[in-house]
């Protein structure tokens, strides 16, 4: 997930996923991540200035990570359909093999830590807006409801978190036939009648 940084910063945003995921937010210090990533603080200030810019590097290198894995192989040449269902088992499939961006997506996505420019960032190189604009094709081709097409990518996506969720708890077990028939039910829940 952090190719494109130095060892520096990868340790640092490695070492500070893991610690987030188990400890939780403000249970992480700058102290601790020094620790955890035997990385000195010297060496933390000279790539991030606070915790918080650590927590938004973090957010942003997992959206765009995620952003590149849900986009690749999408042909636009393709049905909308074919490609409706190969980004919703891209989604599914990055969630389910990197568990530990998953949750931090999840549960810090609207945290106060993220400020709004990484926000607006992240939307811009990650999965949601590309998603948004073939659903926005599928409204035009006349196959899905006339609906805003933001909303209609959040409700499946809102159905697609909660099952990765019950996966990853070993309260479901998402099989490659429960996968295609979410998302054949994700695509029949939104057409046109």
């Amino acid at each position: 997930m952090f190719e494109r940084y130095n060892k520096v910063q990868r340790a640092v945003l490695e070492t500070t996923l893991r610690i987030i995921n188990q400890k939780e937010l403000q249970a992480t210090s700058m102290s601790l991540i020094a620790k955890e990533s035997k990385v000195s603080t010297g060496s933390i200030y000279h790539y991030f200035q606070s915790k918080e810019d650590i927590i938004n590097e973090l957010y942003k290198a997992i959206v765009t990570f995620t952003g590149d894995v849900v986009m690749k192989d999408i042909d636009a040449n393709q049905p909308v359909q074919a490609r409706f269902r190969r980004v919703w088992e891209n989604i599914i499939g990055v969630s389910m093999k990197h568990p530990e961006g998953f949750q931090f997506i999840e549960q810090y996505s609207f945290s106060p830590y993220i400020y709004e420019e990484s926000k607006l960032e992240a939307y811009k190189v990650g999965w949601c807006n590309p998603v948004e604009k073939l659903y926005s094709e599928a409204i035009e081709q006349k196959l899905f409801i006339d609906m805003e097409p933001k909303l209609l990518v959040q409700m499946h996506y809102g159905s697609i978190v909660y099952l990765v969720k019950a996966d990853l708890q070993k309260y479901i077990e998402l099989t490659e036939d429960a996968v295609q028939h979410v998302i054949t039910s994700a695509w029949k829940s939104v057409l046109r009648s």
